[in-house]
């Protein structure tokens, strides 16, 4: 008998993935200039040339053995070492490696810390808009996510909202700052009336709540943007990490949990991780690409491309009678939708070659996504197709 569960989740297939999909057989039939693909949240920028040279002294200096062997299952603990020194170096916090866990991405960080942290049942609550991809990464744990509605007017925390939804059975909070897909980064002032929240209601619930706290596009922030370390204000944070923006390494599938060292149980959680491990069958990353990262661990791909992208197009879409708050990092833009339906909206820019995906499944209806992590002379093109969409199907906006 084949499994239910997995069987119904092809009912609701990744929408981005579809569209990034319609786009690649679109680009076949007109070139791939034509289509102006901001469906997936695709690195544009090449790795830095530091990681590549740093693979091929490996490659060819170290021993094969060591290099393409099994990891230990926490990870290899001298990579380990190297990644708490950065953070500790970073955030004035007392990271060791016994707080770290390396993981197959943010994905599999997150994975690992959900089911660390939540009983079979239990709530996560996460703020719309959000990454669809949490859906399944938490109720497949068998806990129970919960969606706090988007405060539209900033992107920030909807305050009234959590009050009212947080409970009981809240275990954990999954946090997204920078934030995909609306490219806002939570405040200070966000984050300490967070923390303040979950402060009081766990002394009133008489249990720990954690937050996890989701941070691949923390390197994304663009110029004048404070983005305020959570951990620094709430001992009970888990962050699950990715290099995958921050290094233009999505395929490498490479990162890492880092418990909040002042966490009373950090030690024991990164010890449940390997056994977590046992059961989802995550089994260590590569070694190969632990002792890469290690090799550039405060490095990054110019990353300075992405706020360029943003500014043309958030002043193209102003004056085309978009609302749209703009980011302050990641490679995406979360504009309104000129109707309603976000879903006809969208397809209808597909008749002018433009990828664009709805809000809907972000948990914010009307809404669409660009991920404008794509060339800069590709974006300006877009510009007229834009223009012509807007004109063509919204005259009387």
């Amino acid at each position: 008998m084949i499994a239910k569960h997995y069987k119904e989740m092809l009912n609701g297939k990744s929408v981005i993935r579809e569209l990034f999909g319609y786009a690649t057989e679109r680009a076949k039939e007109i070139g791939e200039e034509n289509v102006f693909n901001f469906s997936l949240g695709n690195p544009s920028v090449p790795v830095c040339d530091e990681f590549t040279k740093a693979l091929i002294e490996l490659l060819e200096k170290e021993d094969p053995i060591k290099l393409h062997g099994y990891s230990p299952t926490l990870g290899i603990p001298a990579v380990k070492k190297i990644v708490a020194k950065s953070l500790q170096k970073r955030y004035d916090l007392p990271y060791t490696e016994e707080e770290i866990f390396m993981t197959s991405g943010a994905a599999g960080a997150i994975a690992h810390a959900v089911r660390a942290v939540t009983c079979k049942g239990e709530e996560v609550l996460t703020f719309a808009p959000f990454f669809p991809e949490y859906a399944p990464y938490v109720n497949s744990t068998g806990g129970v996510l919960r969606i706090v509605p988007a405060n539209t007017k900033t992107f920030q925390i909807n305050f009234e909202k959590l009050e009212e939804m947080i409970n009981l059975n809240t275990a954990a909070i999954l946090v997204n700052s920078p934030n995909n897909p609306s490219g806002i980064v939570y405040s200070t002032d966000t984050i300490k009336k967070l923390t303040n929240i979950l402060h009081r209601k766990a002394k009133e619930y008489g249990h720990d709540i954690y937050i996890i706290s989701d941070e691949p596009y923390r390197e994304i922030v663009f110029e004048g943007v404070d983005l305020p370390c959570i951990s620094k204000h709430y001992d009970n944070t888990i962050v699950c990490y990715s290099f995958s923006k921050s290094l233009s390494l999505p395929g490498e599938r490479i990162g890492y949990i880092a418990v909040n060292p002042n966490c009373k149980d950090a030690k024991l959680l990164i010890q449940m991780c390997g056994q977590i491990s046992r059961g989802i069958g995550h089994n260590c990353p590569s070694s190969l690409m632990q002792y890469g990262v290690a090799k550039v661990i405060d490095k990054t791909s110019d990353v300075s491309v992405y706020e360029i992208n943003c500014n043309i197009l958030y002043e193209e879409l102003v004056k085309l009678g978009f609302e749209v708050v703009k980011p302050d990092g990641t490679f995406y833009i979360f504009p309104k939708a000129l109707e309603e339906d976000a879903n006809l909206f969208s397809e209808k820019a597909k008749k002018y070659d433009l990828m664009l995906v709805p809000g809907d499944s972000f948990g914010c209806p009307g809404y669409f996504r660009i991920a404008y992590c794509v060339p800069t002379e590709k974006v300006k093109r877009s510009l007229k197709a834009f223009k012509k969409f807007v004109e063509t199907e919204y005259p009387n906006r």
